[in-house]
Order: C-alpha cells, then structure tokens, then sequence
C-alpha cells in the first residue's frame, strides 16, 4: 500500500553498509549486495523496517534502485535516500493479473468432470525477472478441489511493453480458481444440477490424502495434496450464507427497489507454506527477557505476535516478555524471505523448534539447581519451580546467568547460555482450501454491485492466533473484491498508462467492503509438526469468481437473455452492456 523506499549508509571507520529496504526479502538483498558491490556479506547489513504492505511486489529479487542507490553512497561516501512516489509505483513496480484463457470441460451426464483443457496466454510485461511462477500457479490451482482425472494445460508467456509482472498477493490462483469455477456454473446450468451439488459430486473425498496430482507445483515438486477434507468446508458456507431458502426469501423485496440479487459459491485450494527454509534463534536473556529473531520481514502478517506466542507457551513467560526480532540481516543471518503464505508455516516451525530446545535447557539448568528430575520442573510466569512448590523457584533469568558461568569450565557436550538456533524446512508445501459465498445486490439503473452479505469457511490447519487468521482473510477480500470490481491499469495502444493516480485508479473503501463472517475447520498439515498450513492469500483468491457468479445469478434473474460473465474486473459499463437486449455470448 505504501510506495518502496531505500536508504543507504557507509560507515568508513567499520567499513560497513546499512541498507534500509522496503524489500520482503533482506537476507536475498544482502547476499546480493555483497557480490555486486564487491563487499563481504559481513560488510552488509539489511534492515526491513516495518512497511506497509508487501502483497508481492517488494519481493521481487532485486530492482535497479536497490543496487543504485547503495552504489551511489559508496561513490560519495554519504547517505542515499530514494523514496519512490506514487506515479513512479504505477509504472515501475511490479504487477500482475493478466491472462486470456480459452478453456473447455467435459463432464458426465450425473456432473461429474471427467477432463479439464485450459490454454491461455499469460501478460509477463517486458521483462520477466522472476520467471513462471504466476502461470504455473494457474495451471496447478486450476485443479480446485475437485478430482479431475484427465488434464490438459498449457500456456504462452506475452512479452507486452508494460510493467513487469511479477507475483502479487495470490500469484496467478485467482485466474485457475475463476476458470474451473466458471466452468462449473456453466455445466450446472447446461445439466440442470444445481451449482452446490455439481461441486460436491466432484470433490476430493477425504481418503484420497495425500493426493498426488501429477504435475509440478513452483516449487519443482510434485503437486500433492497434503490433508484436506472439503464437504465439510462447502457445507458450512452453505449453512453460513444461507442457500436454501435464498431465492424465495429476498428477490420479491429487491425487485420492487429496482434491484436484483444474486449469490456466488465457490470452492478453492491454496498452495503454501514452500521451501526451501527458515530459520530463528531463541535466548533467554539475563534479565529474564527473551529474544526470538528470524530471517523473515514483517509486513503486517503479525508475525511478533504469533512467534511471541509460541515461544511464551513454551517457556511459561508473558508474551510482552518476547522480544521478536525481524527482517535484520545482523540478528540473523539466513533465511529465504517472507512470500507465498509460509510464515507460519516455515518460519513459526523453526521459532518452536528453537524454544523446544531453549525449554529443554531451561528444565535441565532447573532440575540441576533443585536437584531433582526434570519432570518435576514447571516454568511458569517466567520462573522455573518444582511440581506442587510454586513458592520454591528460580528465574529464568538467573538460570540463564547460571548456564553461562564466569568461573569453572563448560562440560563437554554442553555449550554456554539458554540459547538455540533451529531450521526448518519442508519437503514441499502444504494446501490450505475454503470456500466463499456472498450475496450482492444490483442497482438495475446504475447497475452499481453492493455487497450485502460475505461468508469464508477456511482451513489452513493448525490457527495459532484466530484473531491475526481472521485479519488475513479480511484483508485479502478487501483486495479480492478491488480485483473484481475497482481495479485495472489502463494502456492506450502505445503502452502509455492513464490511470497513474489514485484520481482515476480505484479503489474499495470502508464503504464497499462488508462486514464478514468467517468460519475455521481444521485438518492439520502432516508436513510440519505445528499442523499449520497457510493463510495469506486465501481471502484474495476466490472472490473474483464468486462476485462474476453472484453478479451473473443477479442479472439472470431479471435479464430478457442469458448472461456469462466470463472477465474481470467488473465496472458498471460492462454490466450494462451485458444486460441490454442485443447482447449476445460474443460481447461477454
């Protein structure tokens, strides 16, 4: 949401660079750095202060100004600062959400898919930094949660004198989650089933896991499925949104307000949690405090809470004790970055491997002081004491002195401190699913779309914090929803942007984005030993479908014709189109 920004500073006395970059990625930044600049890594330090959104686009390996501008300190000797303005961001950021697919599905007579064809172009912009990620994504979504036996996918990359596109919060998800669902309600229709059922009847049934799917994920590996259960998911948004009475209980009202209301459904899976690590390191302090710092940035997931969590839990001290440290390449010094919804599934695995082994410590530091087995030890409100005493304890601060002795020798075997350092990394990544349903309502004059009702049913496995869960999902509808309805860069046939300001680029506000309801069911994730799977994307990915398809519901229900919409985004001109009389399946 905020513009990218780079600060750079040499400090000739320790013949050190500070780079400040608004980058998802500061340890991929520094190692960079380092070989461009001719620097030792240890002569680069890279801070990912708080910023305001990442989404993607500050994940992108490197831009020009993230070598320029630390070059151009090391030529003066001086500070640098660049702080991109909002123009600059419209034309040189990275985007992404450009494909055209042509794409057909054949069923049986009962609904159930037997193969699904896509083929379909895919805009990279004018250069492609970053690979095929995003259409890779496409194909791979595209499966849902449905089992398709039969496959067919291919695409071809376009080289466009536009912005370079690179992923963005759903990396190429949304486009195979609108394509299969799109079909779906197609072929309900032809075959009279009703769109729920049609999606049941080709679900994944939950014996099925894991289930491989036959091609290759982003990660170059196999497209398995780790754990899921999906009836349940479609039952409980069905429940939510409350389908079953739907049609009987709100059309007359919206029809004589010169409205039309519609509902959408959708299903859909979301890949997260890839490789190939993280890393943290946890210490008790001293003064009873704990640090926790890991490789990964910050940009708003609440990783400081979540990883303060875990560490809390495990050594029976106050959250407010946790000191969590992120995104400094100083406070630690490996790690792949903060992208693809893996924070809590990579990154919070190594911070609760770390404080395992810190707790281990502890109760072995505690039973040496009391003199009694570690089984007997609880920790507790930041002090270790024995089972049923709770008045005979020790600080954990003071067994942290202890495990670091000034006199005496460290035994062979031990090492000094109430400290740990811990990797994790998956063997591929983990799949979240949920299903959205939503109810609009069509101003047939205006035709403006409101959102009157917003229900997500999610499993991303194991919720270590339901509150910052909810947040995520929140906020990626709220950018769902700009994706289907708001927001489009528009090009004249030179390639020259006139939509470069948030004048003419739109926008939902507080105003458009409802109130949501949202539901949790839970498959643990078998890759990890927390069970989480991730959660960063899921609110984004599904809703385009679903607001075409209740857009769609709404408009049949009063059209003289048929109407597909087969596009986003959406505006009001194109509905209008849609619903004059001539219209036909060509101008969709």
């Amino acid at each position: 949401m905020e513009t990218r920004g780079i600060v750079a500073q040499w400090d000739n006395k320790s013949e050190r660079l500070t780079v400040w970059d608004t980058t998802q990625a500061p340890v991929i930044i520094r190692n960079g750095l380092a070989g461009m600049l001719g620097l030792s890594e240890h002569q680069v330090r890279v801070i990912a202060p708080f910023i305001g959104g990442g989404f993607g686009p500050k994940m992108m390996m490197f831009y020009p100004e993230e070598v320029l501008i630390p070059w151009i300190c090391l030529r003066l000797g001086r500070p640098v600062k660049w702080i991109e303005d909002r123009l600059e961001h419209f034309t040189a950021t990275t985007q992404e959400r450009s494909q055209i697919h042509q794409a057909e599905i054949a069923l049986a007579a009962d609904g159930r898919i037997i193969g699904v064809k896509d083929e379909f172009l895919f805009d990279t912009g004018a250069y492609n930094p970053y690979g095929l990620t995003v259409p890779i994504n496409s194909q791979c979504t595209l499966l849902g949660q449905y089992h398709i036996a039969h496959y067919d996918s291919s695409f071809t990359a376009i080289f466009t004198n536009t912005p370079i596109v690179t992923p963005y919060r759903g990396a190429g998800r949304q486009h195979g989650v609108f394509v299969i669902e799109r079909l779906l309600d197609i072929a309900a229709r032809e075959l009279g089933i009703d769109r729920a059922e049609i999606r049941r009847r080709n679900l994944i049934p939950p014996d099925k896991f894991p289930y491989e799917q036959g091609i290759i994920y982003q990660d170059f590996t196999q497209l398995t499925y780790d754990s899921g259960n999906y009836a349940p998911l479609l039952d409980k948004a069905l429940e939510l949104i409350g389908y079953g009475d739907f049609t009987g209980r709100q059309q007359p009202i919206a029809r004589k307000a010169g409205k039309a209301i519609g509902l959408g459904l959708v299903c859909y899976v979301e890949g997260t949690g890839i490789g190939p690590y993280e890393g943290a390191r946890v210490s008790i302090q001293p003064n009873g405090k704990v640090l926790v710092a890991t490789g990964v940035g910050t940009q708003g997931q609440g990783h400081f809470t979540t990883f303060g969590q875990l560490v809390a839990a495990q050594l029976g001290v106050a959250v407010d004790h946790v000191h969590v440290v992120t995104g400094d390449t100083d406070q630690f010094h490996w790690g792949a970055g903060t992208f693809a919804s893996r924070g809590a599934v990579v990154a919070a695995n190594a911070v609760a491997d770390a404080a395992k082994i810190v707790r281990e410590k502890t109760l072995h530091h505690a039973s040496e002081h009391f003199e009694c087995s570690t089984e007997d030890i609880v920790l507790a409100d930041g002090h270790a004491h024995v089972v049923g005493v709770p008045e005979k304890r020790v600080s954990l601060g003071e067994l942290a002195q202890r495990a670091n002795p000034l006199r005496g020798a460290v035994q062979p075997g031990t090492e000094p401190g109430l400290e740990a350092t811990r990797y994790f990394g998956p063997t591929m990544g983990a799949t979240a699913a949920g299903a959205h349903a939503m109810i609009v309502e069509v101003d047939l004059q205006t035709f403006a779309v409101e959102i009157k009702k917003y229900v997500v049913v999610h499993d991303c496995g194991t919720i270590i914090n339901p509150m910052i869960v909810d947040g995520q999902i929140h906020g990626g509808v709220a950018q769902g929803i700009g994706n289907a309805f708001y927001e489009q860069l528009i090009y004249d046939d030179q390639g020259q942007l006139l939509n470069a300001s948030f004048a003419d680029y739109l926008l939902p506000t507080a105003l458009e984005v409802p109130s949501m309801e949202v539901a949790h069911l839970v498959t643990p994730s078998p890759l990890n030993p927390l069970g989480t799977k991730g959660v960063g994307e899921a609110g984004a990915i599904p809703v385009g479908a679903a607001f075409a398809q209740a857009v769609e519901d709404a408009l049949n229900r009063t059209a003289g014709h048929r109407i597909e919409i087969l596009e986003i985004p959406l505006n009001p001109e194109k509905l209008w189109q849609l619903s004059q009389p001539g219209s036909t399946s060509e101008k969709r």
